[in-house]
């Protein structure tokens, strides 16, 4: 029956296909086009990559940055200003992410690719330029303010491919994405400082020498500039039918030659109303911020954690040290995510492996502290095994919450549904920065406690939010969509 259905709507096609519509002709190539998608993975994981690059590369020397600065009275005090300039980022992009969704929606995917791409380049290399505390915030929040590019790409990613790839789609944005997040640190660790650590190359009357945090936040601009050249060579898939826009759905569906949609929430025609009444997408949000407030919360904890010094239970690490770690951790989870997550999404489902990762997760976190009173061959082993599997985990976890979202809409949706996503998770991530920067300074105050002494209690929060996004997977909380 499916077969038939699928055999007649392919007969009918021409009728509904619209002449100089950029989505139709995505819709075609599609059809047409057999093998695995190389170059459309390529352009959607460069372009996510971008974006990610820029939001965390700063963690590794953001405790050397504020003691630079002299806004904090005492070491204990640097992590309480470290995170306020974390959330900025965060903030910035709350406060526009819905808008930049609404226009992708009627303007078209690339030219917010695009303005996104730009917009790195220009900040990023300025807030490398930060002569002092509200620099650094006020560059940080106008990149979060135009950083419009991921809730773009997941919509962009979930057009570009054929139904069958639609996993591979999206783990290849959370896979950039957090690949991003590691060696973005990474980065910044190697790069920072460099007239202190490369003299020879770097001397101190340069301009490196003089901004010392410039080089990583320069050569990460450097690469969106060039991501921004790649970007206009990739088609648009918004469907613009300006003649006969009241036939946009029927269209679209008859493009995508699928059988009827089997619903498994509350009602199937959610999709078509209004968004914020949409359960399954509503619900899915919902867990993927609280996940994604762990997941920012955890990579500014580690790091404030392994540059602490020993006596407050930190690793005394340099920012050499953290972006070794952190760049041994980007090829473990490159290597997860292209080879291991596809087929274990085939195989458990992407809510299965949602809670399966976050389980996983808690155990892991909880050595950390433990950790921390290792040495040399030992402590390195340990810690690199450890950053590894947290970080694969929770991107794992984050990425099947991304299908379920895509799913949930219909095309004319997307990018104001993954508008309202990027808005309510980095509200989240707005409140894990600053609130994780206070509680690690916070817990350096009471090493000597009876409960949960010194980072214990930072790691005992922090899977304290993974237990609430595990427990959310579960009926009747979260609905889903089948497409």
């Amino acid at each position: 029956m499916g077969d038939e259905y699928k055999e007649a709507l392919l007969e009918k096609k021409h009728k509904y296909h619209h002449e100089g519509c950029p989505g139709c002709k995505v819709e075609q190539m599609k059809q047409l086009r057999r093998g695995y998608p190389y170059l459309e993975l390529s352009f959607v994981w460069i372009i996510v990559l971008s974006t990610s690059l820029p939001i965390s590369s700063l963690y590794p020397f953001l405790y050397y940055m504020i003691e630079d600065f002299g806004v904090a009275k005492t070491e204990k005090d640097i992590g309480f200003y470290a995170g306020f300039i974390a959330c900025s980022f965060m903030l910035g992009r709350a406060l526009t992410s819905v808008f930049w969704g609404i226009v992708a929606d009627r303007y078209g995917r690339k030219p917010i690719i695009l303005l996104g791409t730009i917009s790195i380049a220009i900040f990023n290399a300025l807030f490398g330029l930060s002569l002092n505390f509200w620099m650094a915030i006020g560059t940080r929040f106008l990149l979060g303010s135009f950083n419009c590019l991921l809730g773009t790409m997941k919509a962009y990613a979930s057009e570009i491919f054929r139904d069958e790839y639609q996993a591979t789609a999206m783990s290849a944005v959370s896979t950039a994405w957090g690949i991003g997040l590691i060696i973005g640190p990474a980065l910044g660790g190697f790069l920072a400082q460099p007239a202190d650590k490369y003299p020879n190359v770097f001397s101190k009357d340069s301009i490196f020498g003089r901004f010392r945090y410039a080089l990583p936040c320069f050569t990460i601009s450097a690469f969106a500039l060039f991501v921004t050249v790649l970007c206009c060579f990739i088609p648009e898939t918004l469907h613009n039918h300006k003649q006969d826009s009241t036939s946009h759905d029927d269209s679209y569906e008859i493009l995508e030659a699928a059988p009827p949609r089997e619903s498994t929430g509350k009602n199937e025609k959610a999709s078509k109303g209004s968004l914020l009444k949409n359960w399954p997408l509503m619900s899915s949000i919902i867990v993927y911020c609280v996940l994604c407030l762990h997941d920012t919360a955890y990579s500014e904890i580690f790091a404030l954690w392994a540059n602490s010094p020993r006596k407050y239970g930190g690793l005394s690490y340099s920012t050499n040290d953290v972006g070794t770690v952190l760049a041994i951790s980007g090829l473990g989870l490159f290597s997860f995510q292209v080879f291991v997550y596809p087929f274990a999404e085939r195989l458990l489902g992407p809510v299965r492996v949602t809670r399966f990762a976050g389980a996983l997760m808690i155990p892991i976190q909880m050595s950390y502290p433990f950790i921390a009173n290792l040495s040399g061959l030992s402590l390195s082993l340990l810690l690199n095994c450890a950053s590894i599997l947290i970080n694969v985990l929770s991107v794992s976890a984050i990425t099947g919450l991304l299908i379920l979202q895509n799913k949930a809409v219909d095309q004319s949706q997307r990018g104001a549904a993954n508008g309202i996503a990027m808005t309510a998770m980095s509200l989240f991530k707005t409140v894990g920065p600053a609130g994780a920067g206070i509680l690690f300074s916070w817990s350096e105050r009471r090493l000597n406690a009876t409960f949960l002494p010194g980072s214990h209690m930072v790691f005992f929060f922090l899977n304290v939010i993974v237990v609430v996004g595990v427990a959310l997977t579960f009926k009747p909380f979260l609905a889903t969509v089948r497409r």
